[in-house]
């Protein structure tokens, strides 16, 4: 029997199961992983937004990271909200240690609805504790703009603000274009490791349904990392992953609801036909 490739999220909670761990998990079975999870705080929230979060003790989370490490064989993990300094700092701890295959750091700090999932004193240690550990780091453009501590206005600022967080520690770093809302099309920067720059570009879709879009992306990266494909070609997958999931879109919610996680395999089982 051949080995089940396994993966790894270390992330908060969505009640309403479009972003976070739930989106990770779902996103790791669409692309035929086994998705195992460490949850590291409680928002509770829906598609109209974060109504309050509350903590998970980092002896809790140390707990389960154990607990992963001595049943399971990762071959890749990615981390979502991380929440607070002593979360970031016992996480990064561990994965020092831990042999869970290359790290997605998918730097979430703000939900759709701008209540903060990052407290302000933990950006620092992100960048100084985990961002070292990264085989790829996806922020979107405010959360490069926070690591890179400068302003991105264009295609230029979001190349110089990528070298920035190479500099820091990433190999490879993915900037998202989607908060360029004045542009016909949504270009992610990837700045590879080689210091290669490669631009994604696909339509930006007219929708409010976009919950969970980070979460997805770095998620499907991380499961075509497990599998053996290269940076590049990870990449490549996430990004036509999650212009599927936007564009074949779902109405659930009252609000900005989540993207279609099957989406892709629909558009894989149509080609095919």
């Amino acid at each position: 029997m051949n080995k089940t490739i396994q993966a790894l999220t270390i992330a908060g909670f969505d009640s309403g199961g479009g972003a976070g761990m739930q989106a990770d998990l779902k996103t790791f079975q669409e692309r035929f992983v086994f998705g195992t999870s460490v949850l590291t705080a409680l928002p509770i929230q829906n598609t109209q937004g974060v109504k309050a979060v509350y903590d998970i003790s980092t002896a809790a989370i140390i707990d389960q990271l154990n607990v992963i490490q001595e049943d399971f064989s990762i071959d890749a993990v990615k981390t979502g909200m991380l929440f607070t300094e002593e979360i970031i700092r016992c996480v990064a701890q561990f994965l020092q240690i831990a042999d869970f295959g290359p790290l997605v750091i998918d730097p979430v700090m703000i939900a759709k609805g701008g209540h903060a999932l990052l407290k302000e004193d933990a950006v620092q240690a992100l960048i100084e504790l985990l961002l070292p550990l990264a085989e790829i780091i996806t922020p979107n453009i405010p959360e490069a703009e926070a690591i890179s501590k400068m302003t991105i206005t264009s295609q230029e600022d979001m190349a110089a603000a990528g070298k920035l967080i190479q500099s820091l520690g990433a190999k490879n770093v993915v900037v998202k274009g989607g908060h360029h809302l004045a542009d016909k099309e949504s270009s992610d920067m990837l700045l590879l490791s080689s210091g290669k720059i490669e631009w994604l570009t696909a339509e930006r879709i007219d929708t409010k349904n976009t919950h969970g879009t980070g979460c997805t992306f770095s998620a499907c990266i991380t499961a075509e990392l497990a599998k053996g494909k290269s940076v590049e070609e990870a990449v490549r997958i996430g990004k036509a992953f999650i212009q599927a999931a936007i564009t074949d879109g779902i109405d659930v919610g009252k609000g900005n609801g989540p993207t279609n996680h099957w989406a892709y395999r629909k558009v894989k089982i149509n080609a095919e036909k």
